[in-house]
């Protein structure tokens, strides 16, 4: 056993399972590899008093029973438990129509399934489980579950960890940082494409590799799928259809620009972040320290940004999420819609202290603006 399996950071959505595991429904948990769906299933079975069944996609004999489509099978297959849940469930052919099949005629029992990439399962659970699941998803641990192992000052002195090396949960427990580049760079190497390859069509792994090196250094700007595709030999179209399985995977988190009154708002192109700072460093092999590194400002906002998206998914806050900018080049980094308002929130590493810009103001006058930096980000987002 290594030292970093011997800690469990009790994760967020924990809670929000409990909750949601119900008769009658399917609770779907969607994450990136690695980070940490099948702990949180042995988590929640830890306290489960009912019977239950734990299955894995990737066994042959669990996808045979379980793309049946017979009845009789499916019911013999769960048999006297009241709680199947059944890790990466994306490898099981018509995984929600069978599914629906247990959950029509054993409308007591409880489903949990969890799986590495939305393509296959959100298209194969989506219309035969409507009205019949809720879906959660995970994240790389967020700091408001680090936080519950830490004291202040040490997360004010693990920051710069964090932004170099990110927020998987074996990353955080280790202690050594040439374990923690050893081990993002098998993630990037071993587990990062591996659902999008395994795709019908998608041939080009180095491509991939490629595309997202381009954007790793285009962090909180926006993206030109055109110039993209010059850059990689590829059409505009084939770009796209890349940048979304790669949002479907996990790898990527897409803004959007925000517009409603003023005609120079940019609205046609986006930007990307990526879920783990430390995955983005690994694809372009820098893992120096912030005083050697010319993108510390990109890294905090990447981290900040996911960490807000991280803590609206946890506590179930819903918000629109956007960047907005004008042609004039006045901008805002983040901005959420919620509770039928707009917060602007600009980040900085540094001691700036941007005033709020004048087209947004008289736009938005009912709008909020805010500056969050080193001294105040804690509470953006934990």
């Amino acid at each position: 056993m290594t030292e970093a399996s011997k800690m469990y950071i009790v994760q967020k959505q924990l809670e929000n399972l409990k909750k949601l595991a119900m008769p009658g429904k399917v609770v779907v948990i969607y994450g990136a590899r690695r980070t940490g769906k099948t702990t949180l299933l042995k988590e929640f079975l830890k306290d489960e008093t009912e019977s239950h069944v734990l299955v894995n996609g990737e066994d042959i004999t669990v996808r045979s029973h379980l793309s049946s489509q017979s009845v009789e099978k499916l019911v013999a297959f769960v048999g006297d438990a009241q709680l199947l849940v059944i890790d990466e469930a994306q490898k099981i052919p018509q995984i929600g129509l069978n599914l629906k099949l247990i959950v029509d005629h054993m409308p007591e029992i409880r489903i949990i399934v969890t799986g590495s990439s939305s393509f296959d399962l959100a298209r194969s659970t989506g219309e035969p489980l409507t009205g019949r699941k809720y879906t959660l998803k995970l994240f790389p641990l967020a700091q408001m579950e680090i936080g519950q192992i830490e004291k202040i000052h040490q997360t004010e002195a693990n920051l710069e960890n964090r932004l170099i090396y990110g927020s998987y949960p074996e990353v955080v427990l280790m202690k050594d940082n040439k374990g923690r580049e050893k081990y993002l760079k098998e993630i990037v190497s071993s587990y990062l494409y591996k659902d999008i390859l395994e795709l019908d069509g998608i041939r080009y792994s180095a491509k991939i590799i490629r595309l997202l090196q381009l954007l790793a250094f285009q962090i909180g700007k926006e993206v030109s799928l055109s110039e993209l595709g010059t850059s990689l030999s590829m059409s505009k179209n084939t770009v796209e259809r890349y940048l979304d399985l790669l949002e479907k995977a996990f790898v990527l988190q897409k803004l959007t620009g925000f517009s409603r009154n003023l005609r120079n708002e940019i609205t046609k192109n986006c930007r990307y972040y990526f879920l783990d700072n430390g995955v983005r460093n690994a694809l372009i092999n820098n893992f120096n320290l912030l005083e050697q590194r010319n993108d510390t400002g990109e890294l905090w906002e990447n981290y900040l940004i996911m960490e807000r998206l991280k803590k609206q998914e946890y506590l179930e806050a819903q918000a629109n999420n956007y960047f907005w900018r004008t042609y004039t080049k006045q901008e805002i980094d983040f901005v959420e819609e919620r509770e039928g308002r707009l917060f602007g929130y600009e980040i900085k590493w540094g001691k700036a202290k941007p005033k709020p810009p004048k087209q947004w103001q008289s736009a938005y006058p009912e709008s909020s603006f805010e500056l969050i930096n080193r001294q105040n980000y804690l509470k953006f987002i934990s």
